[in-house]
Order: C-alpha cells, then sequence, then structure tokens
C-alpha cells in the first residue's frame, strides 16, 4: 500500500498513513504503520500526544535500528523522532542536552568537539539517544546511563517531566521505566579534557567497528546479548552457524551476532532465523540466548 500524508490540524508535524516501517528500519523490513506522526520539535509532539484517544497504541521510532518489525506492521501509532526532535546543546562545561531523535555518532562527534570526554563510545552505537536510553545501549565497553545525569520524558497527555536516574531500574540492556511515559531527551554528564585526543578515540572505535562489524550492510546491529562470562558471537560460531540463510536473512560472516538482509528478506525470514540460532545454540551448549533487539508489529496474513 502506499503512504499516504494527512494535514493534522494546527499541528505542525507530518502525519503519514499506512507508511512502510521498511523505509525507516535498518534491515529494511517490515510491514505498514497504521499512523506515523513526524513532529516538528518536542511541543508539536506534546500538542499532538493530547489530540490521541487515550487508547491509542503508541510506538516512538529513532533510526530504526535494534527494531525487527513484522511483516504485518504496526497498528496505532508512530512517533518518527529522528527528524524533528534533535536538539543538541551544552547546558553546562560538563553538561550536554541531547534530545531523543539524536543520533548517537553525532552526540560523540558534538561532545569531542567541545573538549568534553567520556561519550565517545556512542559513535559505535547505529540509533538515537532515545533509543539508547530505552536500553542502556552501549559499545566498546560503555553504556549510555553511565553517563546520564537526568533525563526528560513526555506522558500521552502530552505532560513533560525531568526525572534522575534514581527513578529507573538500569541493568545490562535493560531499562525499567515509568509506564506510559517515553525519553524526549537526555542530560549527559561528561568530563572535560583533551578533545582531539577524544576524536582520535571516535576514529579508532570506528575503525575497530568497521573492521569486525559488517557495517554497510542492512543488519539491526547485535542480535544477541552477551551471556554471563561469555559471548553471543563465540557461541555462534563455535555452534558452526556462520553463513546459516533462511530465505534472504543470513547470519554474517564477519561477526556471527549479526543477521543480514541480502537484499529480499522478509521480516518472518529473520525472525525464523534468531529461533534457529537460539535453538541451536541451546542445544549444543545449553545456553539460552536472549535477543538484544525488539520484535514489534503483528505477522503477515501470507507469513
Amino acid at each position: 500500500m502506499m503512504a499516504a500524508t494527512a494535514t493534522h490540524g494546527p499541528l505542525r508535524g507530518e502525519l503519514l498513513l499506512a507508511e512502510p516501517m521498511s523505509r525507516h528500519t535498518t534491515w529494511r523490513v517490515g510491514g505498514p504503520a497504521a499512523r506515523m506522526y513526524r513532529p516538528a520539535d518536542i511541543d508539536d509532539l506534546a500538542a499532538f500526544l493530547r489530540e490521541l484517544p487515550a487508547d491509542e497504541p503508541l510506538f516512538f521510532l529513532g533510526l530504526g535500528s535494534n527494531l525487527l518489525v513484522r511483516d504485518g506492521g504496526i497498528p496505532g501509532t508512530v512517533i518518527l523522532t529522528a527528524q524533528g526532535m534533535d536538539g543538541l546543546t551544552q547546558l553546562a562545561p560538563d553538561l550536554v542536552r541531547a534530545e531523543a531523535g539524536v543520533a548517537c555518532a553525532r552526540v560523540a562527534k558534538f561532545c569531542t568537539q567541545r573538549g568534553l570526554t567520556g561519550a565517545e563510545f556512542l559513535a559505535g552505537i547505529p540509533g538515537t539517544m532515545g533509543g539508547a536510553l530505552a536500553m542502556n545501549a552501549g559499545a566498546f565497553g560503555g553504556e549510555t546511563w553511565d553517563r546520564v545525569a537526568a533525563v526528560e520524558t513526555i506522558d500521552r497527555d502530552g505532560r513533560r517531566r525531568t526525572r534522575l536516574p534514581a527513578d529507573f531500574e538500569v541493568a545490562y540492556r535493560h531499562v525499567a521505566a515509568p509506564p506510559q511515559e517515553w525519553f524526549v531527551a537526555a542530560h549527559l554528564r561528561l568530563a572535560p579534557g583533551d578533545g582531539e585526543a577524544a576524536a582520535a578515540r571516535v576514529k579508532q572505535l570506528l575503525a575497530q567497528r568497521a573492521a569486525t562489524q559488517p557495517v554497510g550492510k542492512p543488519s539491526c546491529g547485535s542480535v544477541f546479548r552477551n551471556p554471563p562470562g561469555d559471548h553471543a558471537a563465540r557461541l555462534i560460531e563455535a555452534a558452526g552457524l556462520k553463513g546459516r540463510a533462511r530465505g534472504g536473512a543470513v547470519v554474517s560472516e564477519k561477526h556471527a551476532n549479526f543477521i543480514i538482509n541480502t537484499g529480499n528478506a522478509s521480516a518472518a525470514d529473520i525472525e525464523a532465523l534468531i529461533g534457529q540460532v537460539q535453538a541451536t545454540v541451546r542445544e549444543r551448549f545449553g545456553v539460552e540466548l536472549q535477543p538484544e533487539v525488539r520484535v514489534v508489529g503483528e505477522a503477515s496474513e501470507q507469513a
């Protein structure tokens, strides 16, 4: 179904109808969102949320990494943060405010340019700050919430709050937030330091990522969490699963914890391959791999 654009009263954003999620996910798969709203900014988002029915399903989306949308699509409304909610400012000598739609890599660059250290690891996260906050994303030994001084949230009535880390339960790739609140900005506490050295560190980390991960190919990033004391990629490779395919989906030969869309994969192919990897690793090593990727939406009637 072709996407349609609709006006929405005095709001300043854009409302898309039956918008293919394959256009908005890094795996390049996924059926349509019934509605997708692209807010102009956080104030516009608040106004939009106040007009929604109380029972309208909501899903917040950044760059679409770490996400598998099933082929039947998403009912309800998807809020696309990546193109409007992208403010990035320095609030204090050691404090940066990044809105939910800002790419993590942009935050890393912004900080190094201002002589702030501690955010270099964000360059290795292929998503936005909103997604990084929601799952405590990490890379190269750093984790998002290690740098969080405060967050700004919004609820479905458009009310905004500033909350401290103590309001959340944070663990490895896990964040429990107050119900019916979504992240709209992070305040990151950093350390003044050598900006040139930090920039060099970012460059080194990106080179390391390019050398070890299938950068540039449609994937979601890491598919599975690392089990305690081990690495998911090691277990998958030891199980002989590199190159294992299902339809157009294949386990990367370069990094076993990545599944690649070779060009014609469906979400059903990818989900089935995830299940095959889990089953094989469980059978071989007795380890239950836990997905890091979030699976949402409805299966296709043809699946």
